[in-house]
């Protein structure tokens, strides 16, 4: 009901509706897809599957992150890719293969809800970091200059999460978790470990696209 009250709204207003109509049932399509080949992955016990399905996230993850700077998309999505590799998968393999200690190595129920956290927040974090670097360099801010406020700005969601957990809100894991009947105890301890691999591979990642894209911005700055 309150989703159809703002759907409602944003057509009356005239500020889009269809376009958070639209995400609303890509939404769940989506979620309704993963959630059939996630059943048959977790049956199968593949290792390639389950590699697959990283592909996938790392790839589409990559397309998306490039929203906020269409006009070069194509151009900067190499390095994207690149980025989100460097962030994203470093830390994933850290915490499923040195902290958790996955037996086997692959384990879906593990990996994949693991890899759907950090690929999540690398893209947001890097989309921002694009769409801040590119903003401050349109207005003729040098590079090293932009690239301090595009960082910043890349992580300000997740340290505004790490400031609010467990006084403003109990995230998703953690509530999950706790909803389950585990200890709250055990629940804080994973996601001790969720905010930390979030931060750490959401960092990286938007690191490494801002030192990657120098040229490429520079270049584009010194055309105009």
């Amino acid at each position: 009901l309150p989703v159809l009250v703002v759907v409602w709204i944003l057509f009356r207003w005239s500020l889009g509706g269809g376009n958070a109509l639209y995400a609303l049932l890509r939404m769940m399509t989506q979620l309704l897809l993963v959630g059939n080949v996630l059943v048959y992955m977790f049956r199968s016990d593949s290792p390639w599957m389950v590699l697959l399905v990283l592909s996938v996230m790392v790839l589409v993850s990559s397309w998306i992150t490039l929203r906020t700077v269409r006009s070069r998309r194509r151009a900067l999505y190499g390095k994207a890719l690149l980025s989100i590799l460097i962030g994203g998968t470093t830390t994933l393999v850290l915490v499923t293969q040195v902290v958790l200690s996955l037996q086997p190595w692959y384990l879906p129920h593990y990996l994949i809800p693991l890899a759907g956290m950090i690929f999540s927040g690398v893209m947001n974090s890097v989309s921002l970091a694009a769409e801040r670097l590119a903003a401050e360099m349109s207005k003729g801010m040098d590079y090293l200059e932009a690239r301090r406020h595009a960082l910043n700005a890349s992580l300000i969601p997740i340290t505004n999460s790490l400031f609010g957990v467990g006084l403003v809100s109990l995230p998703g894991m953690m509530t999950g978790q706790i909803l389950a009947g585990v200890s709250p105890l055990v629940a804080v301890n994973y996601q001790v470990m969720v905010m930390l691999m979030i931060f750490g591979s959401a960092g990286l990642a938007s690191v490494s696209f801002l030192l990657l894209v120098r040229r490429d911005f520079e270049k584009s700055s010194a055309n105009r």
